[in-house]
């Protein structure tokens, strides 16, 4: 039961709101009503705007510029969450900010009376530095909802040293992701080294991962440094770990449990303490129980397992991302879509996703010559599948609206036919279509 503050509970809040004051983490106070009723310096220099105070402001308008609490806007409401829990919640939000729409990580704790009824919240609020809910030259980009799932879902595991697994089809920006987990980490300031396994044989690979000693083999004549060894402090990803040879997981799972190994033709033995992060776009479960993938392996790399989304789950951010890598493509360069060319592309299901989208659109500026890019622009295949799609979607609108209009017509096949201004033959093959005999 919501319980109104007490003139005691009062002065207990007023006391936190002081104690905040040292809190370096944006934090405000909130009451039942979703009123802030205090906010830290550290909140004010980071979402507060010059000459205008917050205080007595609602946190949905203020957060968001709604004029109704998040979860009535289709949001998840971390105090929502809170009131029935009594336990602190955690939500990734897109704030409204001075610098404009912002990933948020709101962490939520709800403060509790004498009769565990909740009187107010504790909101602490942290920037996601790592990903962009506006146009960007670099890093991810995006503001759907399964990319802030997975956004989210990188958010938890990143303090963690947990081996994470990131999985998704092939351009999902993977490596992307690897990076942002690595930013957000505690080993940020240590190196991330990329290992690319797709199309390296087992001896290939090893020399790679554990490097080799001088005259280790044929062509061996200095001794090289492995990229395990170059991961020490930091951070190693493997890249498409599927394509790793069956016969190089059980070293691959040693160096994983141990931290340890021996670089080829070499008897010393070297220990190097890195964050694993591993990647794949094949089905590994599968691999697993087919033999192809070690098991052993397999649990020891699936601990925290992050599905990323493809393109075509991604609607909302497609001009986002398009704006993004038109900066990217060409930095300092005016470069426009116009309608005809976003809604084809809209149309489009990018089974190459990002990567594909990125190629099409350094291609199409190419063919562009005023800086527009327009539907002419766009390859042709992608033109013609899209208004095959497009016709195809049509003629389900047509055959759903011809089966209502049957359901309702009372005359015969031929008045319906010059009813709709069709051949009756035309009629007969949209009812077969439907299943319906003449």
């Amino acid at each position: 039961m919501d319980t109104p503050l007490t003139t005691s509970m009062a002065h207990d809040v007023q006391a936190l709101v002081s104690y905040l004051e040292h809190e370096p983490r944006p934090s405000i106070v909130l009451d039942i009503e979703y009123n802030i009723i205090g906010a830290n310096p550290a909140y004010q220099r980071q979402f507060g705007i010059e000459g205008k105070s917050h205080i007595g402001a609602k946190c949905f308008n203020v957060s968001h510029q709604y004029a109704v609490p998040c979860d009535q806007a289709g949001e998840q409401c971390p105090m929502r969450k809170a009131l029935r829990s009594h336990a602190a919640e955690r939500v990734l939000h897109i704030h409204h900010t001075p610098r404009g729409p912002e990933h948020v990580d709101v962490e939520l704790r709800p403060i509790l009376d004498q009769q565990g009824d909740v009187v107010a919240y504790v909101e602490h609020l942290s920037t996601v530095k790592v990903a962009a809910a506006q146009p960007q030259q670099h890093g991810l980009v995006g503001i759907s909802s399964a990319f802030k799932e997975a956004l989210s879902e990188l958010q938890r595991a990143a303090p963690s040293p947990i081996p994470v697994l990131l999985q998704g089809e092939s351009g999902t920006g993977k490596e992307l992701f690897a990076r942002a987990l690595h930013m957000s980490s505690a080993r940020s300031n240590g190196p991330l080294v990329v290992v690319d396994c797709t199309g390296l044989t087992e001896s290939l690979l090893e020399s790679e991962l554990f490097g080799h000693e001088k005259g280790a083999f044929t062509g061996a004549l200095h001794r090289k440094v492995g990229l395990a060894e170059s991961a020490h402090g930091g951070t190693l990803f493997l890249d498409e770990i599927g394509e790793v040879p069956l016969a190089m997981q059980v070293k691959l799972l040693r160096l994983i449990e141990s931290g340890s190994f021996r670089p080829v033709g070499s008897l010393r033995t070297i220990h190097s303490d890195f964050r694993l992060v591993v990647a794949t776009h094949k089905p590994l479960r599968e691999m697993v129980e087919a033999g192809r993938f070690r098991q052993d392996l397999y649990y020891r790399i699936s601990a925290f397992p992050i599905v990323l989304p493809p393109l075509r789950a991604r609607a909302d951010d497609l001009p986002l991302l398009i704006e993004s890598h038109l900066q990217r493509i060409a930095p300092g360069v005016a470069i426009e879509v116009d309608s005809s060319a976003l809604k084809l592309l809209g149309l489009y299901p990018f089974p190459g996703n990002i990567r594909e989208l990125k190629n099409i659109l350094e291609r199409a500026r190419l063919f562009s010559d005023d800086g527009i890019i327009r539907a002419k622009d766009l390859p042709v295949e992608l033109r013609k599948q899209t208004e095959h799609s497009a016709s195809r979607s049509r003629e389900r609108k047509d055959l759903k609206n011809l089966a209502h209009l049957l359901n309702a017509f009372q005359g015969s096949r031929t008045e319906l036919a010059k009813e709709l201004g069709i051949s009756e033959r035309t009629l007969y093959r949209r009812l077969s279509e439907l299943g319906i005999k003449g």
